[in-house]
C-alpha cells in the first residue's frame, strides 16, 4: 500500500474522516446509477466523473476495490409520495416499445457516453429488474421486523415505528416531527399508515406494464429497495463506500438506511459521500427552463444555449476544476476557459512523453528548483488525500507543467534537479493527468502520422526558403486546431489553446 492518509468527508457525520476501510486493502463502493429512461445528461456526468476519480485514486493507492453501479430499470415512478406512472412505462407507452427495449436503448446511449468521457466500467453494474427476488426477501424480512405493513397488495416502510429506536434522517438531517407537520393536511388520504411512510412494494394496477408475482400479488419494487438489495449483495450488509448525487440523499439514501437498519441491523455503509448540483448559467437544470441539455447535446454543440460543441475530455476537465461537494455551473465561457486549460494540460501530456534527461556538463544541482518540484508533487497529492479535493490538485500538476515547459524550450536544464527529481516530476504528472484524473488525448492516431508528414515538409520548405509553401503549411494546420512550434533546434506542434 501506499502511504496516504486519505480523508472522506463523510455526509452522516458531518465531517473528514479518516479513510480506513472495514476490510483493508479491500474497498467495496456502491454509487446510484441512471434511471434510464432518457438519454444521459448534465446531471449523469458528474457523479459518475466523481466517482470515477474516487474509483481511480483508490486503486492507485493499491486498494481492491469492487465497485458497484446499478442501473435502475423499474420503480422509479414519476410523481411524489410513491404515486404516478413508473418512468420507463412511461416511455415505453409514448414510444410504443416494451419497457425493456427502452431500458436496453438509454442504457447503450449512458454507457457510449461514459466511455466518452473515459469513465472506468464498474465492477459490477446490476439492473433492479435482474434482483426482483432478493427485493422481495428484503420485504419479508423487514415485515418479520414488524416494520413494515400490508394494504391491499402494498407494503410500506412504518417509518414512526422505525423511529423509535433509530433516528430517521440522521443522514439528510431532517427532524420527523418538522416532516410530519409539513405533510399533516395530507393524513388519512391514501393508504400509509403515516404520509411519511414508503413504499417498499407497490400493487400493480391492471394496464402497469411492469410486475411481477410476490406474497402480496402482482406487483414492483419502491425505488428504495433496489439498491439496498444490490448493495448487500455484491458488498454485504455493510461496506464502505455509498455515493450518488447531492438530490439523492432524501429521501433515496435516508430510506436505504432505514432499510438497511430494519433487515440487517446496522447501516449500510461507513461513508456516505454526496456530489453537489449543476446549474446552467446560474439556474437549476430542467427541461421548463429550457436549459436541460444533453451530454450528446454538447458533444454536437446542437442546442440553442450553446455557442460551439464541447469535446467530452473538455466536460471531464471542467468538472475535475470544481471540488466535488461544490457547486459547479456550467456557461460557454466556463466551458471554454476549460477547454483553453485542458489543451494545454494535454499538451504538456505529450511534451512529458518526450523529454529525457540528459546529464549535461557544467549543469549543477539547484536547490531551489529542486524545492519547487518536489513541494509541487507533494502538493498535488495532498490534495487528493483530502477528500479528493481535484481543484487543487489541477493548480499543483499546472506548476509541475511550468516547470516542465521550462525544461522543454531549454530555459532549464534536466541537470538543476538531478535525474530522480526530473523523472520523479514527468511520472507524476503522467500519472495525475492520465491514471487519477482520466484525462487523454481526443485526435484520432492517424491524425498525429499526418501532422507529422506536414512538419517535415514545412522544415524542407524552411530550408528552402519557400516561405508561401511554410505559410500555407502552417494556416492549415491552424484551422486542423494546432500551431506550428519553431525553436531553435526543431520543429514541433501543440495544440492550440
Amino acid at each position: 500500500m501506499k502511504q496516504h492518509q486519505l480523508k472522506i468527508y463523510n455526509t452522516l457525520s458531518r465531517k473528514k474522516e479518516n479513510f480506513e476501510p472495514i476490510n483493508s486493502p479491500f474497498v467495496g463502493m456502491y454509487v446510484c446509477g441512471p434511471t434510464v429512461y432518457g438519454d444521459a445528461h448534465l446531471g449523469h456526468a458528474r457523479p459518475a466523473i466523481t466517482f470515477d476519480t474516487v474509483y481511480r485514486y483508490l486503486s492507485y493507492l493499491d486498494y481492491k476495490v469492487r465497485y458497484v453501479r446499478n442501473i435502475t430499470d423499474v420503480g422509479h415512478l414519476t410523481g411524489d409520495a410513491d404515486e404516478g406512472e413508473d418512468k420507463i412505462a412511461k416511455k415505453a407507452k409514448l414510444e410504443q416499445l416494451e419497457p425493456m427495449e427502452v431500458a436496453q436503448q438509454y442504457t447503450d446511449t449512458y454507457h457510449r457516453d461514459m466511455e466518452l468521457l473515459n469513465t472506468i466500467k464498474p465492477s459490477i453494474e446490476p439492473r433492479a429488474t435482474g434482483h426482483i427476488p432478493e427485493q422481495i426477501a428484503l420485504v419479508t424480512s423487514i415485515l418479520e421486523e414488524g416494520l413494515a405493513y400490508e394494504v391491499n397488495g402494498s407494503v410500506y416502510f412504518d417509518v414512526l415505528k422505525y423511529n423509535e429506536k433509530e433516528k430517521y434522517g440522521k443522514l439528510s438531517g431532517r427532524v420527523l416531527e418538522e416532516l410530519m407537520v409539513g405533510t399533516r393536511d395530507l393524513d388519512g388520504q391514501g393508504e400509509k399508515r403515516n404520509t411519511v411512510d414508503f413504499a417498499l412494494w407497490k400493487k400493480a394496477a391492471p394496464e402497469h406494464l411492469m410486475k411481477w408475482d410476490s406474497p402480496w400479488g402482482l406487483g414492483f419494487p419502491g425505488w428504495h429497495l433496489e439498491c439496498t438489495a444490490m448493495s448487500s449483495k455484491y458488498l454485504g450488509k455493510h461496506f464502505d463506500i455509498h455515493g450518488g448525487g447531492m438530490d439523492l440523499m432524501f429521501p433515496h439514501h435516508e430510506c436505504e438506511i432505514a432499510q438497511g437498519n430494519a433487515c440487517n441491523h446496522q447501516d449500510p455503509a461507513k461513508y456516505w459521500m454526496h456530489n453537489n448540483m449543476i446549474t446552467i448559467n446560474g439556474q437549476k437544470m430542467g427541461k421548463s427552463l429550457g436549459n436541460f441539455i444533453t451530454l450528446q447535446e454538447l458533444f454536437t454543440g446542437e442546442h440553442k444555449l450553446l455557442e460551439q460543441a464541447y469535446s467530452p475530455m473538455t466536460i471531464r476537465f471542467f468538472i475535475l476544476t470544481a471540488h466535488y461537494r461544490s457547486t459547479l455551473d456550467f456557461s460557454n465561457e466556463a466551458l471554454k476557459a476549460a477547454q483553453k486549460g485542458f489543451k494545454k494540460i494535454i499538451n504538456g501530456l505529450q511534451i512529458a512523453k518526450k523529454l529525457k534527461y540528459v546529464n549535461e556538463e557544467n549543469v549543477h544541482l539547484d536547490e531551489e528548483q529542486v524545492r519547487q518540484v518536489t513541494s509541487s508533487i507533494q502538493n498535488a497529492y495532498r490534495a487528493m488525500d483530502d477528500d479528493f479535493n481535484t481543484a487543487q490538485a489541477i493548480g499543483h500538476v499546472f506548476n509541475l507543467l511550468k516547470k516542465i515547459n521550462s525544461f522543454y524550450t531549454g530555459q532549464l536544464k534536466p541537470g538543476v534537479l538531478g535525474e530522480t527529481i526530473f523523472q520523479k516530476m514527468i511520472n507524476t504528472y503522467i500519472i495525475f493527468v492520465e491514471k487519477i484524473l482520466g484525462l487523454k488525448e481526443e485526435q484520432p492516431e492517424t491524425q498525429e502520422g499526418l501532422i507529422n508528414v506536414l512538419l517535415k515538409i514545412y522544415g524542407e520548405a524552411k530550408i528552402a526558403r519557400n516561405y508561401d509553401k511554410v505559410d500555407e503549411i502552417r494556416a492549415g494546420l491552424k484551422e486542423m486546431g494546432y500551431v506550428v512550434k519553431d525553436m531553435k533546434d526543431k520543429i514541433d506542434w501543440a495544440y492550440e489553446e
